[in-house]
């Protein structure tokens, strides 16, 4: 059995932080979020993976290389444009041949990974696996209908959801999947949808079995996801302190410190993650935070917040919540008098100010 990892798309409910960076390299407690996919596929015995990349595949075979970090062997499959997850199955079909395959989206995050999903699909032998979970706001994924707990109808995205169980981003398929991506017409948003492939599956008389979701799954998609994501994992860490913490300083709770980070003069209250290199001076970081390497926060407040590797935040006297900080970034108090906001700010920026 083969894996498949979606990780192409332009990611554009993150911009601008996807306008230079891959939203599938995004870190949750300081780990891209591809790399949960990677290391759910190995440890449900899969070591052939096929990663379908897009515009940022140089940006991911950098960060990924061969697999052997993960004991698995990586192949890179091109699509030249994200025109649907059913199109990146085509576009695989060289690869994954007449395998039975799992289809994880690169962005997802499911608690537990996907080990007993995977026996169950061996085991009940149907043409496709899916997995659902009760969401708020089934407009905004994949919605299945089921009747005596056969699934009847699946639609994407639709405007008047007819249930509330979306489609969890892993599938499970053998060959005659490709039957169907070939045999489907692009959707009104101009893209081969799964959905409407495995509706083809359900038409036609093939078995599509359906699993329930019982524990928390994310589509880190939007900011308030990516942080909520970020929350869960960060709750599932032991206190690890490998870094400096001077006798002034005060850690509480669920705190992993790196090594060669600093904290002086500071309080970090966990769950929270400080990466290597890192110095936090005079400065207090909340809960549900990470923080990456060689940041630099000084006389500053961040909670619930996830700050990327190189920035700095600087004598800011309000705390800062809820935010994605990209790499590199500097938020400072400025200087300048009279007193102004100053920012230089990429386009599809968001700022709140007091």
């Amino acid at each position: 059995m083969k894996g498949l990892i979606l990780s192409g798309g332009k990611g554009t409910r993150l911009r601008p932080i996807t306008f230079t960076s891959a939203k599938q390299l995004i870190p949750i407690a300081n780990k891209p979020v591809l790399f949960y996919g990677i290391e759910a596929l190995r440890d449900a015995g899969i070591k052939d993976i096929g990663i379908v990349v897009g515009d940022t595949k140089e940006e991911v075979r950098r960060a990924v290389g061969d697999g052997s970090d993960w004991n698995v062997s990586i192949t890179y499959i091109e699509q030249a444009e994200p025109a649907g997850l059913a199109h990146a199955v085509l576009v695989s079909q060289g690869y994954l041949k007449d395998e039975p395959f799992v289809m994880y989206l690169g962005d997802n995050l499911i608690l537990g990974g996907i080990k007993e999903l995977v026996k169950e699909f061996k085991e009940v032998s149907p043409n496709c696996h899916i997995l659902l979970s009760r969401v708020q706001n089934p407009n905004q994924f994949g919605v299945a209908e089921l009747q005596n707990g056969r699934v009847v109808r699946l639609v994407e995205k639709p405007r008047d959801p007819r249930s509330d169980l979306a489609l969890v981003g892993v599938y499970m398929f053998d060959s005659h999947i490709f039957e169907a991506v070939k045999n489907i017409k692009p959707s009104w948003r101009n893209e081969l949808e799964i959905t409407d492939a495995i509706q083809y599956l359900i038409d036609k008389g093939y078995v599509v079995h359906p699993h329930m979701v019982k524990g928390w799954w994310k589509d880190t998609g939007r900011l308030d996801d990516l942080l909520e994501a970020n929350k869960m994992v960060l709750d599932t860490l032991d206190t690890r302190i490998d870094g400096l913490v001077d006798d002034e300083s005060k850690v509480d709770f669920k705190v992993v410190i790196e090594k060669d980070a600093e904290v002086t003069k500071s309080t970090i209250r966990g769950p929270a993650i400080i990466g290597k290199g890192s110095k936090i001076i005079n400065s207090f970081i909340g809960p549900f935070t990470s923080i990456a390497d060689r940041v630099t926060i000084k006389e500053s407040e961040v909670e619930h917040s996830i700050v990327l590797e190189g920035s700095s935040i600087m004598n800011i006297k309000g705390r800062i919540g809820d935010s994605l900080i990209g790499r590199d970034v500097e938020v400072s108090k400025s200087p300048l008098k009279p007193k102004a906001y100053r920012f230089m700010l990429g386009d599809y920026s968001k700022v709140g100010v007091l």
